[in-house]
């Protein structure tokens, strides 16, 4: 069996007194993108912050291609995996281009200025994410499409194997949805191997059509894994959502799409 991109096991989570996750086991596929999908509050948030290293569990442990993500460094881990919250925090005098050399925290040495290396991979982040033309705009006048691009191009500059995103789409309109969700199919289907993207989505149709393969939570329970046209079917959407649904393939793209009956 080829090894998972993230093994996850008898993983124990609390938030304060509440138990978000007791015993969790899955295996993330070591594909292009994996969305993660499921109800609110049924832990996907903090599934992806224990995947990024940023969650400290009780006990059980997170493996990424077999290395034990709880034995890593700061510095190490930040080397591998960039991790993109729901809403990153907005500085107002930063610019495009500071933001994107944000994420090459992780490759600079103290005290000393940017190498060539480092300015390569922020001019290259800019140029896949196309605002070379806005690098000296302030990250607060500009859309929320281009910001998003902004945070998605620093985790590029960060080089990392992995790209965790929680929730990106949440506040964009459908166009910029689209437009997002194809930069990271973009970035994937490029770079292959070198470049896996794990995603919280709750828009079950742009998940099935821009994923590779979709797990679903509930409650803090894997409900399911695997492929999207085996995933999203009548019977998994009333388990995830208590939602009784048709589901048909999409006469363009062959995905499916969920058609709720309530």
């Amino acid at each position: 069996m080829k090894q998972p991109l993230f093994d996850i096991q008898d993983l124990t989570v609390s938030l304060g007194a509440q138990r978000i996750y007791s015993q969790f086991s899955a295996r993330l596929p070591d594909v292009g993108i994996t969305g993660i999908i499921g109800p609110n509050g049924c832990g996907k948030s903090t599934l992806l912050r224990c995947l990024g290293g940023l969650a400290t569990p009780e006990n059980g442990s997170v493996r990424l291609r077999g290395v034990n993500i709880g034995q890593l460094s700061p510095i190490a881990r930040a080397r591998q995996i960039a991790f993109l919250p729901q809403e990153p925090p907005v500085l107002a005098d930063m610019t495009v281009e500071g933001v994107v050399a944000k994420g090459r925290t992780p490759w600079r040495k103290a005290f000393l200025p940017s190498s060539r290396a480092d300015r390569d991979a922020v001019n290259q982040a800019l140029e896949t994410t196309q605002l070379i033309e806005l690098r000296l705009r302030r990250l607060t006048a500009l859309s929320g499409g281009q910001r998003q691009r902004a945070w998605i191009a620093m985790a590029l500059a960060q080089q990392t194997e992995v790209i965790l995103l929680d929730e990106p789409t949440s506040y964009l309109d459908l166009p910029h949805q689209i437009r997002l969700m194809q930069l990271l199919r973009h970035l994937v289907d490029q770079q292959g191997q070198a470049r896996r993207v794990v995603v919280v989505l709750h828009d079950l149709t742009i998940a099935a059509r821009f994923c590779d393969t979709l797990v679903g939570l509930s409650d803090g329970k894997l409900v399911c894994a695997g492929p999207p046209s085996e995933v999203l079917t009548p019977k998994t959407v009333m388990q995830l959502y208590g939602l009784r649904a048709q589901v048909h393939p999409d006469p363009v793209f062959a995905r499916p799409v969920v058609y709720p009956e309530e």
